[in-house]
């Protein structure tokens, strides 16, 4: 038997909050009726800033059982902080945590195959979505893209994975270690090591609520995940310069060649090209540079990543409070 956390990031979730809690409970009821878990083990949400009802929704399901435990953030300090702040939670109760979203998009019967996976001795156990049908061609098409920029970057990152994933103490206290401000969870995971596998599964259609990722959280996140694995970019950016260097003499030439057979006046739209071409190619790479300097700022400040307003979790066995 082992003490299991499933930790569940919540902000603005007060629509789906009820149906997850008790879909979760069922799951962790089953796996304490079969001895395989503890009366110890809990579902943890993480309340994110929300500005709905959420917070009174788990200090609610709190008091009617122990088995529901609750965090509460100062403020919102998005999904990935919220997520670590569970887990690091969830290190110092538990032998193993899950983490997954509230809107049940993860399967959760797929919990009993994360659990299979730690008893055989795996510590990081990934969950991947077995097809992406559900997508729509234009976020299949980028979620593509994405996962192999970050290949080509040598970023080491598993395909189709968000963050739906069981990890063991021992993870989590390799996890701790890290203590970079611009969190990519997804992209340090991959890093501990340890023994992994990985778990198939068919991601749902959000049970209710509105999507908490728009297109521009998504590109942010992308923009993060590369920045904080990766310093190829800068490299891209040196060599751009370089052929950018290179194609100005090419012009050069030809502007002297034009200039001697007296003829500058019709180089006058290879002219405006090579202004325009090379001022954007300077923004592009003086906003990549801009990227990982103000990545630096932030990490030598060292703000801390979330801040715990309240904590609800009752230690002793599971029942009425």
């Amino acid at each position: 038997m082992f003490t299991l956390y499933l930790v569940v990031p919540c902000y603005n979730e007060e629509a789906v909050l009820p149906e997850t809690a008790r879909r979760l409970d069922e799951i962790m009821t089953e796996l304490t009726r079969q001895g395989r878990i503890t009366e110890q083990s809990r579902i943890l949400f993480v309340n994110d800033g929300s500005k709905d009802r959420t917070w009174e929704l788990i200090s609610r399901l709190h008091s009617v059982s122990s088995r529901y435990a609750g965090l509460c953030l100062s403020r919102n300090r998005g999904h990935q902080n919220a997520l670590l702040a569970g887990l690091m939670l969830a290190k110092d109760h538990a032998d193993a945590a899950i983490s997954l979203d509230a809107d049940l998009q993860d399967d959760v019967e797929a919990i009993y195959r994360f659990c299979d996976k730690y008893e055989a001795g795996c510590d990081i156990v990934y969950g991947v979505r077995s097809a992406r049908d559900t997508d729509t061609a234009f976020k299949r098409g980028t979620a593509r893209g994405f996962y192999k920029a970050m290949e080509l970057l040598g970023v080491e990152i598993v395909y189709d994975h968000a963050d739906y994933r069981l990890m063991s103490r021992r993870a989590l206290e390799a996890l701790s270690e890290y203590g970079e401000r611009n969190l990519f969870l997804r992209g340090i995971a991959p890093q501990l090591g340890f023994r992994t596998d990985t778990v198939e599964y068919v991601r749902q259609e959000r049970f209710a609520g509105e999507s908490k990722y728009p297109l521009k959280k998504m590109i942010a996140f992308a923009v993060t995940g590369i920045t904080s694995f990766s310093v190829r970019p800068l490299h891209f950016a040196l060599i751009l310069g370089g052929i950018a260097l290179l194609v100005s003499v090419v012009i050069l030439l030809y502007s002297l060649i034009r200039w001697l057979c007296g003829m500058t006046v019709s180089g006058w739209t290879s002219l405006m090209f090579s202004i325009w071409a090379l001022g954007g190619l300077q923004l592009l790479m003086l906003g990549v540079v801009g990227e990982y300097v103000g990545k630096t700022y932030l990490e030598a400040k060292r703000r801390p990543l979330y801040l715990i307003s309240e904590t609800l979790l009752d230690e002793g066995n599971n029942g009425k409070s």
